[in-house]
């Protein structure tokens, strides 16, 4: 009753809150919204631990919460559904992700979620809205390497919620050095649903969809991080030559809208 996880947390405290979490929240994505799930049998065919989800991203929060209900589905034996939310008793404990400290800290419900399962790092690029240029701290890079040692675990590897923006090198280099299978993901409908936060729903009657790739070939000792972040950027679709297909006026307007719902 009492096991704790690398980081300290208590396994059946995390577990009661995925549960509660997954409760308050499904309907987000099975009744106000509706999600389509596409490659829930990639999941299945995991392993235990040493895993990297890489995805784009579209709100803080509702983004990484749907993947806890697609994760613990799908090893429920759903296929391409979130359907029945008794998926929830017995969820996977070892799912993480990466998210910034600073976004952790903001609130309540963020720092519930932090104990669900964020490895909450510094930013080095950015912090309180102001450009920074700050050194990797390594003590971050150790406990993603822990968290991939216990799990399965997520990363937005743009770094922000705006769309089209640079891979950002980090994610090649953790690559790079821990070797983990790496898992695309590509996400839609997210922005559309709710506000960027991904706490407050936007709009209803909205199709989200999240399609689970099968795992990208990488030679480790070999590849480029150059090649690796390319890799990436294809595989989440999040490579310029995608902007052809959704007008770049579009995408400025729905960011300008974006920044006026922040709260």
């Amino acid at each position: 009753m009492f096991k704790k996880n690398p980081f300290g947390h208590y396994l059946f405290l995390k577990k009661w809150l995925i549960r509660l979490m997954g409760g308050l929240t499904h309907r987000r994505y099975r009744g106000f919204n509706q999600l389509k799930v596409e490659g829930s049998e990639v999941i299945r065919h995991l392993p235990q631990n040493n895993v990297l989800f890489v995805s784009n991203h579209q709100t803080y929060f509702a983004d990484v919460v749907a993947m806890f209900h697609v994760f613990n589905a799908s090893l429920s034996g759903r296929i391409d559904s979130i359907k029945n939310i008794g998926y929830l008793w017995n969820p996977k404990l070892e799912i993480y992700f990466i998210a910034a400290r600073e976004t952790m800290k903001s609130g309540v419900l963020p720092r519930i979620l932090a104990y669900a399962g964020s490895v909450s790092i510094e930013r080095t690029w950015r912090e309180k809205g102001v450009e920074i240029n700050r050194q990797v701290k390594m003590s971050d890079i150790s406990n993603i390497g822990l968290a991939l040692e216990d799990g399965w675990v997520i990363t937005f590897p743009q770094g922000t919620t705006t769309p089209f923006k640079p891979i950002r090198k980090g994610t090649a280099h953790i690559i790079k050095r821990y070797k983990p299978i790496v898992v695309p993901i590509v996400i839609d409908g997210f922005r559309r649903s709710f506000d960027k936060k991904g706490i407050r729903i936007k709009k209803r009657g909205i199709l989200q969809s999240m399609e689970i790739k099968t795992p990208l070939k990488i030679d480790y000792e070999n590849e480029s991080i150059e090649t690796i972040v390319k890799k990436i950027e294809y595989a989440i679709e999040q490579h310029p030559s995608f902007l052809k297909v959704i007008p770049k006026d579009e995408l400025e307007n729905e960011e300008q809208l974006n920044k006026k719902r922040e709260w």
